[in-house]
């Protein structure tokens, strides 16, 4: 489970991120929280814009921003953003505490830290690969998710108390220090250990990783699933903090559902760090398992009982996202992988801005419950959507000799796009043969 930690450079790396992740979080839930209570008379629809604002910039630049961590030093990338996102907080947090922000100059601030995280998040993925080799690449997504989602259950329980004791501009200022720690880390990787990789050298070269993905069915219907996900099924500021309300609760009882969710997703981390390989099934069924999380959890009548619901949610979402995580960057072509992973990004993150200016709207006209049911069935689609290619392809039934639809015997290539059609770099990889760990 934990055979990455044997790679100083991911150990490093593993710290500062679970640092930088309890800070983030910290912060995800004062923002929520100071737009819902602070800014606005309960009014989810503009937690729902604000959402909006952050998440757009990645999915309008995921060319340039997945051509960026090809081309540059993702570790320097990756101080760089830290910094940036350190300064806004920051910010943030003084404009809080003087009592001068208003929801407007929120939205502005909103987009701030979208157009950072547009350039943060691709590096960030496509980095791990840098610290591990391709044998324990999925071992080292899985426990990225397992920091991601400790830190979930740190977080917002931590944001919720600070906010009740002394204010919630003071959130931002303490991931600040989160901040920090993280660009410490990064100047302590080790940079002559890091993975060798071939670097992007023009910028004619940002269309290749759409062809990419244009010629893996896999990966299309990856990312329409993990697109339907990221929309409609993901947005839990809203549905957490409003369920909360209605149950009477306040900032600490909004932490604690955010809280109570990561214990699922960090067993869900855990148990994808077990498994050899991320399989594309296991994407299918983990959003199986999230339609029936929602349903269940719309319908539950105290506020204890859907804290425990939330539990299976999390675990389901994690499950899912980590696995099409794994599976993604452990069966793209290296030469591509920051611009597909740029890619990944901007359709999980990207949906955002389409289903959380309705996700919120339904739960302010409907209430939070059928904004609930509302992610359910858009899990329930994507399901559907996976499991039908699961049996269009032929894969229903597994096959162990054959792998991507070729006997283990065959030695002849798979071609995704012809070689001319890719830049220099990557047609010197091509024709592509697609890694043994890519099967279903």
């Amino acid at each position: 489970m934990f055979r990455s930690f044997s790679i100083f450079n991911y150990r490093v790396w593993f710290i500062g991120a679970l640092v930088s992740n309890i800070g983030t979080w910290m912060q995800a839930t004062a923002l929520s929280w100071v737009v819902l209570t602070q800014l606005t008379d309960n009014d989810a629809g503009a937690m729902g814009i604000t959402m909006a604002l952050q998440f757009a910039p990645p999915l309008l630049l995921v060319g340039v921003t997945g051509w960026v961590a090809d081309r540059f030093d993702r570790r320097r990338l990756l101080m760089l953003t830290q910094a940036s996102l350190l300064t806004l907080g920051v910010t943030i947090g003084i404009l809080i505490l003087t009592g001068v922000m208003t929801l407007p100059l929120m939205f502005i601030f909103a987009v701030g830290l979208g157009l950072i995280a547009a350039f943060d998040n691709p590096a960030r993925q496509a980095f791990v690969s840098d610290l591990v080799d391709r044998e324990n690449a999925s071992n080292a997504v899985a426990l990225n998710a397992a920091s991601f989602n400790g830190a979930r259950m740190i977080g917002p329980a931590v944001a919720g108390i600070v906010i009740v004791a002394i204010g919630t501009g003071w959130v931002f200022l303490i991931n600040a220090v989160a901040f920090l720690a993280m660009i410490v880390m990064l100047t302590l990787i080790r940079a002559d250990e890091l993975v060798p990789r071939v670097k992007a050298t023009g910028a004619s070269r940002l269309a290749d990783g759409f062809r990419y993905v244009a010629g893996r069915p896999d990966l299309v219907v990856t990312f329409a699933m993990v697109f339907l996900l990221g929309a409609f099924g993901m947005n839990f500021p809203i549905l957490a903090s409003t369920m909360a309300l209605e149950f009477g609760q306040g900032a600490d009882g909004y932490g604690l559902l955010s809280s109570i969710l990561a214990i699922g997703s960090l067993v869900g981390a855990l148990l994808a760090a077990q498994r050899d390989r991320a399989r594309m099934r296991l994407v299918i069924l983990g959003t199986g398992l999230f339609a029936v999380a929602g349903v269940v959890s719309a319908f539950m009548p105290n506020y204890w009982l859907y804290a425990i619901s939330l539990m299976f949610t999390g675990f389901a979402v994690v499950t899912t996202l980590t696995t099409a995580n794994g599976y993604v960057q452990t069966t793209t072509d290296p030469a591509l992988r920051g611009r597909v992973m740029a890619l990944y990004m901007a359709i999980l993150m990207g949906g955002t801005p389409i289903g959380a200016p309705i996700v919120g709207w339904v739960a302010g006209e409907f209430g939070p419950r059928a904004a609930i049911m509302l992610g359910a069935l858009a899990a329930a689609v994507a399901f559907t959507i996976g499991f039908v290619w699961l049996v269009v392809s032929g894969r229903l039934h597994r096959h162990e000799t054959r792998r991507f639809g070729l006997s283990l015997g065959e030695t002849r290539p798979i071609e995704v796009v012809a070689p001319e059609e890719f830049s220099d770099e990557v047609a010197g990889t091509t024709p592509i043969r697609l890694p043994d760990t890519a099967r279903s």
